[in-house]
């Protein structure tokens, strides 16, 4: 296990004194704290002027009501939130998440891992996240739309294109950005195409948005693998997930010439041993909103569905953990060592639990952190920015070229930044260090605010 330095272990403390029973907020600083004890060795100014534990309290926290009418006339109430956590390099940034899950810690993890991972991408933002714990499954287009509007009455008061910018997540896709901006637009009389990332391109979004996170996450892994003279190519691939990130992540792996035998939804996960069938999870995600389970029906032999267990089970050469939050655990990442799994590519944030990371580490299997790997989705939702304040539109071919240049980019800062504080392959030390002195040379410029 991992000692964090005798001059962090004060900040941590305080952190979980703060923030009592914030687990995944805990586990997040936790994780950054231990890859810093380096960084204050070689460069002690970054422990003055309590920098680090400005670093762990956000600038602004924001819960509100969010009061809905359903299709019944009933009045509903949800939570929403903003977490605004740090803006040293730029305006806020980050996605809004609908989950019954979503809770003040849940946001607060996910906004403080957003710092990082946007000053990876080396683009102009800040870190934040936002959300509610309203749950759009089930929900007709009606009652979606006058929640967003709901939603977005509070939330607009503290968003703005050089403030804050919100864009999509898990619940969150291109109906629910445009039922938000619709209503922000209303509520402000402004056209501000840059106040929301992740529109149609009909009025103003980018193209290769949706596919950014799953393609950036598989440019990554790509180059992970080239460090050992390797590729995709051939290789057993499973990911979990079947949402944006999950089926974008495939598709670009299919690409490359990997073969992707299993892929998931909440209730359970399908195994097709030809090679998951993607036009078809495509009709039933993305068309029908189905269930996973519907694709080993219309597909019949060769596949099979098993509900509820760990599609970690399922033998492979690289693991894509895609779905959500702490996914996969130690005795998940047992299996796949066991196995024989070569690469681990982390497209949702912190799918993999802090054990799991730490036996993908000593079998010494590559493992590309969420922060650094999953930064495809907020790079591009930069590009969308730069194209909204230049009124501007790119061709699809040239946002993702710029995709995969910042990616690569990610990589091999990371790569570098290992090597420099003398852990070469730890990609999650070099992913918090690399992006923590980004943030903190910020910092420092702008004085104690």
């Amino acid at each position: 296990m991992v000692v964090i330095d005798e001059k962090l272990e004060p900040i941590l403390n305080e952190v979980l004194r703060r923030n009592a029973g914030e687990q995944e907020f805990h586990q997040a600083v936790r994780e950054v704290l231990e890859s810093l004890g380096r960084v204050v060795a070689k460069h002690p100014n970054y422990a003055n002027n309590a920098l680090i534990e400005r670093l762990c309290e956000p600038e602004r926290q924001i819960i509100f009501r969010v009061p809905w009418v359903d299709d019944k006339g009933q009045v509903q109430i949800n939570r929403g939130f903003r977490v605004q956590f740090n803006s040293a390099l730029g305006p806020y940034k980050g996605g809004i998440r609908f989950h019954p899950s979503v809770n003040i810690g849940i946001i607060k993890f996910l906004g403080f891992e957003q710092i990082f991972k946007n000053a990876l991408t080396g683009m102009p933002i800040g870190g934040g996240k936002g959300g509610s714990d309203f749950n759009p499954r089930g929900r007709s287009d009606g009652e979606i739309m006058r929640f967003c509007q709901s939603f977005m009455t509070e939330l607009h008061r503290h968003i703005g294109e050089y403030t804050d910018v919100p864009a999509g997540d898990i619940g969150v896709g291109g109906r629910e950005i445009g039922y938000m901006f619709g209503q922000y637009k209303r509520l402000t009389n402004r056209y501000e195409a840059g106040v929301l990332t992740g529109k149609a391109l009909f009025y103003g979004g980018s193209r290769a948005r949706t596919e950014a996170t799953g393609y950036g996450a598989t440019y990554f892994v790509e180059r992970m693998l080239a460090t050992k003279k390797t590729t995709f190519e051939g290789k057993r691939t499973v990911v979990s997930g079947s949402g944006n990130v999950a089926v974008y992540t495939m598709e670009k792996v299919i690409e490359f010439g990997g073969k992707v035998v299993a892929c998931s939804d909440s209730n359970g996960y399908v195994v097709d041993e030809k090679g998951i069938d993607l036009d078809l999870v495509k009709e039933l995600k993305e068309v029908r909103r189905a269930r996973i389970s519907d694709y080993a029906r219309l597909k019949g032999a060769g596949t099979h569905y098993v509900e509820s267990g760990s599609i970690w089970d399922v033998p492979c050469d690289i693991a894509m953990p895609s779905a959500t939050q702490n996914e996969l655990t130690g005795a998940d990442a047992k299996t796949l060592v066991k196995n024989g799994v070569k690469a681990v590519g982390e497209g949702a944030n912190m799918p993999s639990t802090p054990e799991a990371v730490r036996i993908f580490q000593e079998a010494r299997v590559l493992f590309a952190p969420g922060k650094a790997a999953n930064a495809g989705g907020v790079a591009t939702s930069a590009l969308e920015m730069q194209q909204n304040a230049s009124r501007d539109s790119w061709s699809f071919e040239q946002t993702e070229a710029k995709l995969a240049t910042i990616m690569r980019n990610i990589h091999d800062l990371c790569a570098q930044t290992a090597d420099e504080y003398g852990a070469p392959g730890d990609y999650v030390l070099g992913a918090n260090i690399a992006g923590f002195v980004r943030v903190a040379e910020a910092m420092d410029a702008l004085g104690v605010i």
